[in-house]
């Protein structure tokens, strides 16, 4: 299963962001979210929402092998992640990152709780 992003149904309105952080840190704080939704700029009401593809470059560049793969999804493991970073640098798509409160990098784990909020087919589950 993948989540499919399609960016020209995107409203911007970060329901994602919202319940992702109400689920995983019990709280809206959409600066913990991990997914973003990027505002393109000109063009007004233009978004593009960016989610983990799940592609392994973040467990590949862990030195301390603290991410890790089950059934195509990657976990960061909080007790073995030293916070080298080196997991971000190697991120291609820039949604792994850190928050000030958290003290391992954030990254979606394909909770889905993104997919079940989103009513306009922005951001989906798929098979």
């Amino acid at each position: 299963m993948r989540i499919k992003v399609n960016k020209s149904a995107c409203t911007g309105c970060r329901l994602c962001r919202q319940i992702c952080t109400i689920y995983h840190f019990d709280e809206i704080n959409p600066r913990k979210a991990a997914l973003r939704i990027e505002a393109k700029f000109p063009e007004p009401g233009t978004f593009r929402p960016w989610v983990c593809t799940q592609c392994g470059k973040c467990a590949e560049a862990c030195p301390e092998g603290a991410i890790t793969e089950k059934g195509g999804i990657y976990y960061v493991n909080e007790e073995k992640c030293t916070s080298c970073m080196d997991c971000l640098d190697a991120c291609p798509f820039d949604v792994m990152f850190v928050h000030e409160d958290v003290p391992y990098p954030i990254k979606c784990d394909y909770c889905w709780k993104c997919t079940e909020v989103c009513n306009t087919g922005a951001i989906v589950r798929v098979d």
